[in-house]
């Protein structure tokens, strides 16, 4: 269903992203942010999905910038050297990326943005920062209660793991009392719940998450 394509960033930096494209019109775009183990196979999984329900899907390849065709799983020597190229990408470039994957999206009209983990922090961080998204679904974004401070120029969804020990919950909850607007839902999942992949996956907060995240996007994209 997919393909890749390259996106070219406001600052000239060109990079790969995975497009995957609805069997008929469009309901509107969705930019979907990568965990730190690249555009792999579970996150192009997502962006099928969502291209099966009727988006046109843009996943730009953020760790392009430092290193080309990152496609990892979660294993232990995975998740090291992960965290570690993760601590080399700068995140004002990495929505330099994102909103050059807002742009290709458009093509279907209103685009929203969803992340997961690393990628639903800067879901968040977009909503905040890049014009254009018309709204925004964050999944256990790693750093969202330190970055209670941003404020998001379009609706927000937010999920979290009751336990994940990455996110403590007592940050979710003053998120959530610092930004009444955003809707925040938790599951008693842990971090990643919504990864088939992963050993944390919890079928069932995956498929509320989702039912969730769809209503979110037809509300205020199509």
């Amino acid at each position: 269903m997919g393909a890749w394509i390259e996106l070219t960033a406001a600052d000239g930096a060109r990079i790969a992203a995975y497009r995957a494209q609805p069997a008929g019109v469009p309901r509107g775009g969705l930019v979907v942010v990568q965990e730190i183990f690249g555009v792999n196979r579970h996150i192009r999984s997502v962006c099928d999905g969502y291209a099966a329900d009727g988006y046109l899907v843009v996943a730009p390849a953020l760790f392009d910038r430092c290193e080309t065709g990152v496609d990892w799983g979660y294993t232990p020597d995975d998740v090291a050297r992960a965290r570690a190229l993760r601590g080399r990408v700068d995140t004002d470039r990495a929505l330099l990326d994102v909103a050059a994957a807002r742009t290709v999206a458009a093509d279907a009209g209103r685009v929203g943005v969803v992340g997961y983990c690393w990628g639903g922090l800067l879901a968040w961080l977009a909503a905040a920062r890049v014009p254009g998204f018309a709204c925004a679904i964050a999944y256990y974004g790693g750093g969202m209660p330190d970055a209670v401070g941003e404020h998001p120029r379009c609706p927000v969804l937010a999920h979290f793991g009751e336990q994940d020990a990455m996110i403590p919950l007592a940050g979710v909850r003053a998120l959530a009392a610092a930004h009444p607007a955003v809707e925040v839902h938790t599951y008693p999942a842990g971090h990643g719940f919504n990864c088939d992949e992963r050993a944390s996956f919890d079928a069932a907060a995956a498929r509320l998450a989702r039912e969730r995240s769809l209503a979110f996007l037809r509300r205020h994209v199509g």
